[in-house]
């Protein structure tokens, strides 16, 4: 161990995963995840279960991080941990169990917004090219849609971000309405791939400016579902790979969109994508296509970058730690946590 090395552990249970990582510098030594598979049956992440599954997860995990690191809490320099925004009964488990740990090694903790982490885990040690600044930073998942002007590791200011609906819930609650599994998105994308996009058309609401919406167009495909099963009750399982499909389709040209107009209107070719959404087929080749038509330069995750996980928490732990940003140890988990 030089000197000049510094290991974080970074800690995220924002909503229903328990994650822990240890980050030399920025490299990644370890990336465990524990998933919480009891939300299914339910039809989302029920905040109460998710909070007492992060209990049981917690010291298990970082145990488990910290055997694949082969390095022993004693050689931590900080730990870092998501402050927010998330679900509060589950911030609060990475949040206190973070203060417990540092406490006890007596060494500093870093505050970490999830969001911005979305956005930095490019700066992740790999072979691929990190993004030069600025650039345009979209955060996709089942919370958040948000357009980021992005100056500096730490230095974003969000320009738009949904009125309604997140991407990733409209995916979700889209699919619940044909019968699909929470989380809906992943089946919606696989079962996309043999249907006809152009099958069926829905509306995209027009909204001014940098913010988007998907309410709208969820109620329109449910009413669309319940008066095409009124007239044929086995319509979804005939149509079921189109109807995927389509309304992928609608929610990604959506998304698009409005990248294209802040690409514009901020003059920024270099757009970054983060969030679980990224992970979806049609959207990285929609960025693509775009891509050529635009002259973007496209940055999109490795996909096990693309969900929660807890090597984003400590990459932006690292950049506090060189910045010399600590947190005090009164700090308190902050379900709506903005950026600073």
């Amino acid at each position: 161990m030089s000197k000049e090395d510094i290991y974080i552990l970074g800690i995220e249970s924002s909503c229903d995963d328990t994650a822990a990582a240890i980050l030399k510098n920025d490299e990644v030594l370890s990336n465990c995840i524990a998933n919480q598979e009891i939300h299914k049956k339910y039809g989302g992440v029920v905040p109460e279960l998710a909070s007492r599954a992060h209990l049981s997860n917690i010291i298990p995990v970082v145990s488990q991080a910290f055997d694949e690191a082969n390095i022993n809490p004693e050689m931590l320099s900080a730990i870092a941990f998501t402050k927010g925004p998330g679900l509060i009964g589950s911030l609060l488990v990475g949040t206190e169990f973070s203060k417990a740990l540092g406490l006890s090694l007596n060494i500093p903790i870093i505050e970490v917004n999830h969001m911005q982490a979305h956005l930095l885990v490019h700066y992740i040690k790999s072979n691929t090219k990190s993004p030069d600044f600025p650039f345009l930073g979209i955060t996709i998942s089942g919370g958040h849609t948000q357009f980021v002007i992005v100056e500096d590791y730490l230095k974003m200011n969000i320009i738009g971000e949904t009125l309604d609906d997140a991407i990733g819930e409209a995916f979700d609650k889209c699919g619940k309405i044909i019968g699909l599994d929470y989380p809906a998105g992943p089946e919606i994308d696989k079962l996309a791939k043999e249907g006809d996009c152009e099958k069926f058309d829905f509306p995209i609401p027009k909204v001014e400016g940098f913010n988007i919406s998907y309410s709208g167009t969820k109620t329109a495909f449910m009413n669309f579902i319940n008066n095409s099963t009124l007239k044929d009750s086995d319509f979804i399982q005939k149509n079921k790979i189109d109807i995927c499909a389509s309304i992928q389709k609608n929610l990604i040209d959506n998304l698009i969109l409005k990248i294209r107009y802040a690409s514009k209107m901020k003059s920024l070719k270099r757009i970054v994508i983060g969030g679980g959404v990224s992970a979806n087929s049609f959207l990285k080749d929609s960025l693509k296509l775009k891509s050529e038509e635009n002259n973007w330069e496209i940055f999109i995750p490795p996909l096990n970058y693309t969900t929660d996980n807890a090597a984003m928490i400590g990459i932006v732990g690292y950049f506090k730690y060189l910045k010399g940003m600590f947190s005090d140890y009164n700090t308190i988990a902050s379900p709506r946590l903005e950026f600073k």
